[in-house]
């Protein structure tokens, strides 16, 4: 495992994934815009989908499957590490001086849940009599959950030449980056493969970029959303690491209609083989202009690029660069099917393998057309899971698949 990956259909032989948890309880009627939420799911039903999700990419695949709560809690067993993720998490609520109580009188299971599920005031107390929480109320979040935290794909990227640990747009979500580079970093099943591309060292407060809008085009080829979530300057930072480290030729910016349907370049355009797309026509098209970056030169251990903006759709340029690219649109293009579809983010399927997605059953028209493409389509029931706004490619964080 070298965490780089050349293509995003490649055979799967290992993936990160998160088994929804407590941090979905947190969720109701009142909080779930502040936690980056468009409903409150029904957190055992969720699971019994993520499982069968889980259970069939094992199936159909034989690939590994990693556990972020296990990772996290393997990390955490180095003092250290969890001293800091805690005072990290704190600190984004002004409650550092909790962290030493904290760390005293919880085990390392359970300040794996805080970090990931939060943790309240009035649960501190009852594990904490003498807490000194001042005068917070009770139900006060002293650390937030992270109910996106089963998007594993947002939080980093891996490409041909190295992973970019994203830096999220949404304060509520930059914990998820940190637990995410803390493991990569750490673990040492992981840290003596990392080639960090982004963030830079010595870079505070990054410009943001969110690993949904990176897809692999092919070995020398990576696309980046310019979207909702990840803005131009961070696109060029990490079109610099790329093109620097040698082995991606181009880099392609593909500008999105800032919508929240839209959030993620991979929620309209997803790869299923070498001369097969799926896309949303309709956010495809609605900004024509792509901007190519290429290296210019290396001098003095300065890199220099060449940015050169194109006006047309990422999907002409595609035509252009792919012999025999076939595009299929989401529903098979009927106009109302692929509106209601999208919104379940029916382009958003997971490849397994060439012409192999797994895609939410919901998405009758979306499979229906994929089968008559010859793609096998394996589905998963998808009435919660859905419920976030992501599909079974946001959910999945591949980190080995058979080279193209």
């Amino acid at each position: 495992m070298n965490l780089r990956l050349n293509s995003e259909f490649g055979t799967l032989k290992a993936v990160l994934m998160h088994r929804p948890g407590k941090e979905i309880d947190r969720l109701t009627p009142y909080n779930k815009e502040f936690l980056l939420f468009e409903d409150v799911p029904y957190l055992e039903a969720m699971q019994k989908e993520h499982d069968y999700f889980t259970d069939l990419i094992k199936q159909s695949t034989g690939a590994t499957v990693f556990r972020l709560r296990e990772l996290l809690m393997q990390v955490l067993s180095n003092k250290e590490i969890l001293e800091s993720l805690m005072k990290a998490a704190l600190s984004r609520t002004g409650q550092v001086h909790l962290c030493d109580y904290i760390l005293d009188r919880l085990s390392t299971a359970e300040c794996t849940t805080v970090l990931t599920a939060g943790i309240k005031v009035h649960e501190l107390k009852k594990k904490i009599p003498n807490a000194p929480t001042g005068e917070l109320m009770d139900y006060a979040f002293i650390i937030p959950p992270s109910p996106n935290l089963y998007f594993q794909r947002d939080p980093m990227a891996l490409t041909p030449g190295g992973i970019i640990f994203s830096s999220m747009n949404k304060e509520g979500r930059q914990r998820e980056a940190d637990l995410l580079r803390t493991i990569f970093e750490n673990h040492p099943e992981f840290k003596e493969h990392v080639n960090r591309l982004y963030p830079i060292n010595g870079h505070d407060n990054p410009p943001s970029i969110e690993g949904g809008d990176v897809i692999v085009l092919s070995k020398k080829a990576v696309a980046i959303g310019n979207s909702e979530r990840t803005n131009e300057k961070a696109i060029y930072h990490v079109a610099k690491a790329l093109l620097a480290e040698g082995t991606v030729e181009r880099v392609y910016e593909v500008h999105l209609p800032q919508k929240r349907q839209y959030m993620h370049l991979d929620t309209v355009f997803t790869i299923l083989d070498e001369n097969l797309v799926l896309t949303y026509p309709d956010a495809m098209n609605a900004v024509l202009q792509t901007s190519l970056y290429t290296l210019k030169d290396i001098k003095d251990d300065k890199v220099n690029i060449k940015r050169q903006v194109l006006k047309e759709s990422l999907l002409t340029i595609l035509e252009r660069e792919i012999p025999h690219l076939e595009i299929l649109s989401t529903a098979d293009g009927n106009p109302d099917y692929a509106m209601r579809e999208q919104w379940f983010d029916g382009a958003n399927v997971f490849a397994i393998g060439p012409r192999r997605v797994i895609s939410y059953n919901r998405n009758i028209h979306t499979n229906r057309a994929l089968r008559n493409m010859g793609v096998e389509v394996l589905e998963i029931p998808s009435s919660e899971l859905s419920r976030g706004l992501g599909g079974p490619r946001c959910m999945t964080m591949p980190l080995s698949r058979s080279r193209i």
